[in-house]
């Protein structure tokens, strides 16, 4: 596609959990809990209130539509607070210092007065029905494939995690709400699906250059804004991979594209949305369709809507597996219904020819109508046909503006409206801060990762996968002590040890906890004087984690003292080519690796395996010319 030609604007938001003790807003800690160590639960219904300005959040109107019933599960870790029976405590200082380390590294103009406000979210995700959240930064930018403006930078928490749901209620746990979070949100300059990718990818290295920030799977996502010319702002939420996020964009902008397709078609044919509903039960009275045989038998009824000059779109595909039907019955789930039927996919489903031709006479319906049916209880079947409505009426008038959630293939499916001005009014509870000039100066900047790694490979002649390796990892200020410490140790065993050797011992249950800088150091210090062999760091890490605690300095003299001697080793080497003497004759140096196989049970981790193959391949040299 010519994303140029159609005028594509892309803009991203980035929402990443801070690495802090704390919580946001109470003294709460922020790791994570199993639900099943969950000793409080307790229930909420939520409604849409008004904003300061008097007006209902279109967005919250629509999350209503349904009444549902959200339970809450607390912990010992959780307080008051979350559960919205307390009012919050102070801004998290250590939360705002990460958030104005931020606004430095993105070039942004912070706030004089930090004013923490409620976005209104009645999605259950908040036990208060509302998410406080404060503008930090705006107007900054970065450079990445052209210049890409940076407009806002927010300090929020974050939301109750989801562990389940069903028709009537809807579950979550406490654990995560109120965790500190960052949003970073570009503005429409992105220009070409890979080039979001790009610009996600290098706001998620200024993230990390931070070293404050949490690691793993839910901790960062990432929202995509999407227009074209002629279409709307659509914003796309959750898109977990950053791979994914090239074809998130090549297909929303498909699908407002085939949307606009449709739209004109529709004028063409002057197309018309009755708002005429009509009950067709009675004709479906004795449908062989298991779908609809339920909803009569549960004492539901069925609706239809004629959509004059829709035959044949409604079941015109916009995107890999998504139809114009797939956007109906979209909005009718958010009423409550299962979904809907429409007669460019009928007959099917159970739905027989004749039965088409009756609801099509019922409607007097023509070739170029489009029938679409409800099957449910009365009110939740009225909502949802009233819904497809709308979207039909929308429909005509070209690309609707709405929020949207990544689906795993690259498309999307609607969630709700974009919400408005309406969405935002003061929080009373919390005071204002004020960021002066002083304060700003406290805030020092590190070190971006991506030139960190650009200075390991020049400083310590590191290839481009280690450097990466240990820039990317926790261990780079460790790496740097060491090296600055110990300059003769080689920087790539340093980097397997510290990104591969600690690591495996954590997993294995080692308390790795009890080595300490000046451990490494001494360990690395022996190392590189040919003291200590390769083989030998894993173990000695090793008698440091286990009990009782000891320092490296005591654990290097109790294997100096278990140390062979060089003529010990020797005379190992001259005890076991004599004793093979036939297979050393016969093989030749081919023995080495089987006779170094043998060697090594003994001196693993007393000697360096490569100063063992040495002296064992010059013994086989000179018992050959015997």
């Amino acid at each position: 596609m010519d994303y140029h030609a159609l005028g594509l604007k892309c803009g991203i938001e980035i929402h990443q959990q801070l690495d802090t003790m704390e919580k946001l807003f109470c003294n709460c800690p922020t790791r994570l809990r199993e639900t099943s160590e969950s000793n409080l639960e307790f229930y909420r219904y939520l409604r849409a209130a008004p904003s300061e300005m008097g007006e209902v959040d279109r967005a919250a109107a629509e999350e209503v539509k349904i009444q549902r019933k959200y339970i809450y599960k607390a912990y010992d870790s959780t307080c008051l607070v979350e559960n919205d029976e307390e009012p919050p405590r102070r801004l998290n200082r250590d939360a705002l210092d990460i958030a104005l380390t931020l606004a430095k590294m993105l070039r942004m103009q912070t706030v004089d007065e930090l004013h923490t406000m409620r976005k209104i979210v009645v999605d259950g995700s908040n036990t208060t029905g509302f998410q406080r959240t404060a503008l930090v930064a705006t107007d900054g930018f970065i450079e990445c494939e052209g210049r890409v403006g940076i407009d806002v930078l927010c300090l929020e928490e974050e939301a109750a995690q989801k562990i389940s749901e069903d028709g009537e209620s809807v579950t979550y746990s406490l654990d995560r709400l109120g965790i500190p979070l960052v949003e970073i949100g570009t503005a429409p300059d992105i220009r070409t699906p890979r080039q979001a990718r790009e610009v996600a990818a290098y706001l998620g290295m200024v993230l990390r250059s931070t070293g404050r920030v949490k690691r793993g799977l839910g901790t960062i996502r990432q929202d995509v804004n999407i227009s074209i010319a002629n279409g709307a702002r659509v914003e796309i939420k959750g898109v977990q991979e950053l791979d994914l996020l090239p074809l998130i964009v090549e297909r929303e902008v498909e699908r407002q594209v085939n949307l606009l397709k449709v739209r004109d078609e529709l004028l063409k044919r002057n197309a018309r949305v009755p708002s005429e509903i009509v009950d067709l039960t009675e004709v479906f009275q004795e449908t062989g369709s298991r779908v609809l045989r339920r909803t009569l038998d549960g004492g539901g009824v069925i609706l239809g809507v004629r959509l004059e000059g829709f035959g044949g779109l409604v079941g015109r595909e916009l995107v890999s597996g998504r139809r114009l039907g797939s956007e109906f019955s979209d909005h009718a789930k958010k009423s409550g219904a299962g979904g809907i039927f429409h007669t460019d996919e009928l007959p099917g489903y159970g739905i027989t020819e004749e039965e088409v031709e009756r609801v099509r006479g019922v409607h007097g319906a023509g070739q170029d109508d489009c029938v679409v049916l409800v099957g449910d209880e009365e009110s939740r079947a009225m909502g949802a046909i009233r819904s497809v409505l709308d979207r039909a009426r929308a429909a005509i008038r070209g690309v609707p503006e709405e929020v949207r959630r990544a689906l795993p293939n690259g498309s999307s499916a609607y969630m709700r409206p974009l919400p408005g001005a309406a969405r935002m009014y003061p929080e009373t509870d919390v005071p204002p801060v004020a960021i002066t000039e002083e304060y700003l100066e406290r805030i020092t900047v590190p070190e971006l990762l991506a030139e960190k790694k650009k200075r390991f490979k020049e400083e310590y002649g590191l290839n481009e996968e280690l450097a990466r390796l240990i820039a990317l990892s926790d261990h780079a200020e460790t790496f740097e002590t060491i090296i600055k410490a110990v300059p003769e140790a080689k920087p790539g065993m340093i980097i397997r040890t510290l990104h591969t050797t600690l690591e495996e011992l954590a997993k294995t249950g080692h308390k790795t906890e009890r080595i300490r800088r000046e451990d490494l150091i001494e360990l690395f210090r022996e190392n590189a004087r040919g003291k200590i062999p390769n083989e030998a760091i894993e173990d000695l890490l090793k008698r440091v984690t286990e009990d009782p605690p000891r320092r490296m300095s005591e654990v290097l003299r109790e294997f100096e003292s278990t140390s062979l001697e060089r003529d010990d080793i020797n005379e190992l080497i001259d005890r076991v080519v004599t004793e093979r003497s036939e297979f050393v004759r016969e093989h030749g140096l081919h023995a080495v690796g089987p006779l170094m196989g043998v060697l090594m049970k003994d001196l693993r981790g007393k000697m360096s395996g490569e100063e063992v193959s040495r002296m064992l391949r010059e013994r086989i040299e000179a018992h050959l010319n015997e």
